[in-house]
């Protein structure tokens, strides 16, 4: 029995159904199906206008697949995982709607550009809602950042209490991650923004095409200048995919805070009703679910950029069948990422911050060491020698239960006479914090002109 696929001419046997489904691509690739649409009728009307085929036969495809398009968008296409992939299904359906001159339209084109365009344009078309989704999470940052400029909290190093900060400036350190991601993928753009199609299958084409019209039809900036480069270049995806991993590291870091954080013992925080869920035994509980699988979903998204990275790493040139594995982990990623930071931007705009408990746990921690450290090497102490007389202050605290602030004076001179009166105005906090006015410090001042900074950043991008 022979083939009926329509590349089958020179094949005299059928493959068994199972066979068929393991090659097929259908079941993921479907999601294309708008931007193969899209693709087929840029091509379509460049066969015209070059005349490689005539322009009533250029018309009458185009006028099939934008009513295929229209199908498309009311849910009425079905496709056959009988014709693999999204490409042979658009033009078996094209076939049955407009006759055999829907075969005109795969000349001078191959699969090989042709699924690396449908990929080009599904990632380009989606880039724009992942960059617009971080505008909005940073703008919610600054606007929590805004009203905790001066809340005092405990700064951290290795999760251990280490010197105060404010609320606000640990936000904006946020703030600056994502506008790192927000360049990533704006730069992703780039790469993205090149057309494959007229590669053909890996050496370009005897027909007379013209690249540069299909480019502006589709809204492509650039062309690739390699035909086998073209067809077998997939480090747009590569990109994404590891742009998406470190925006994923980034909210992941914050959601092991807002876990840590919401606990009855930090209890610096609380999340919303809608961002939390309770247990089906214990009716006390509220749990951080989702910021836990936000983290959870990480390690999904490492797997993905581990996974097409694998893929590509030995393949030569052009295109190779392995390459049908780079779009579920992509698809999967950005329906991940849009997600998460949806999430994430929802968490953070309902979030109930308990300021009082956050200044208390700079009261009583001895985190303002460094501030009497300081404090002796203004008055000419070494520091190394300021270090070691307060680090016996500091044991002498601990075995007496008595933070820095509340010792005698006597007893802070007996350790070292250059230490006065004004000392226990430096002990504070929120002096602690306003000293530090270098810029990028966490003193209250520098915490807004880095608001007013950043919301100019985003005002930038509108």
């Amino acid at each position: 029995m022979t083939t009926t696929k329509l590349w089958g001419g020179r094949f005299t046997a059928k493959a068994a159904e199972w066979v068929d489904e393991f090659g097929a691509s259908i079941h993921f690739d479907e999601q294309m199906a708008a931007e193969d649409i899209e693709g087929s009728i840029a091509h379509a009307k460049m066969l015209g206008k070059q005349q490689i085929i005539s322009e009533s036969e250029s018309a009458e495809i185009v006028a099939g697949l934008v009513a295929l398009k229209k199908e498309l968008d009311d849910g009425m296409l079905a496709f056959d995982v009988k014709n693999e992939d999204i490409h042979m299904n658009i033009e078996v359906l094209l076939t049955q709607k407009i006759g055999a001159v829907a075969g005109k339209l795969h000349t001078a084109r191959s699969r090989n550009d042709q699924v690396a365009t449908d990929f080009h344009l599904w990632v380009k078309h989606r880039l724009p809602h992942v960059l617009d989704a971080l505008t909005e999470l940073q703008e919610t940052l600054l606007q929590l950042a805004t009203q905790h400029a001066g809340t005092i909290m405990s700064g951290y190093t290795h999760l251990q209490h280490a010197q105060p900060i404010t609320y606000g400036h640990y936000l904006l350190a946020y703030c600056e991650m994502f506008q790192r991601d927000y360049d990533r993928f704006e730069f992703n753009q780039k790469h993205t923004d090149m057309l494959p199609l007229g590669a053909a299958a890996l050496a370009g084409t005897t027909f007379p095409i013209d690249r540069e019209f299909v480019a502006e039809q589709l809204g492509f900036n650039d062309i690739y200048h390699n035909s086998l480069d073209a067809v077998s270049d997939r480090d747009f995806a590569l990109e994404f995919l590891s742009n998406a991993a470190m925006l994923m590291m980034h909210l992941s870091r914050m959601a092991e805070e807002l876990i840590l954080w919401s606990t009855y013992e930090f209890n610096y925080i609380e999340l919303s009703d809608d961002f939390s869920t309770g247990s089906s035994i214990m009716p006390q509980k509220k749990n951080a679910d989702f910021a836990e699988l936000v983290r959870g979903k990480t390690g999904r998204t490492y797997g993905a950029l581990m996974a097409l990275l694998t893929t590509m790493k030995a393949l030569p040139l052009a295109y190779n069948k392995d390459m049908q594995e780079d779009k579920e982990q992509v698809f999967d990623v950005m329906d991940t990422v849009l997600a998460a930071i949806k999430i994430f931007t929802g968490m953070l705009s309902e979030i109930t911050v308990h300021k009082e408990r956050m200044l208390a746990s700079t009261q009583d921690d001895f985190s303002n060491a460094t501030e009497l450290a300081d404090y002796l090497a203004t008055k000419g102490v070494p520091f190394r020698e300021a270090h070691a007389i307060v680090g016996q202050l500091v044991l002498t605290g601990i075995q007496t239960h008595t933070p820095l602030q509340n010792m005698a004076l006597a007893d802070l001179q007996a350790a070292a006479p250059q230490i006065e009166a004004d000392i226990y105005l430096v002990l504070q906090s929120e002096t602690a914090v306003n000293r530090r006015t270098s810029i990028g410090g966490t003193a209250v001042a520098n915490v807004q002109k880095e608001i007013a900074r950043q919301y100019k950043n985003l005002e930038a991008r509108q």
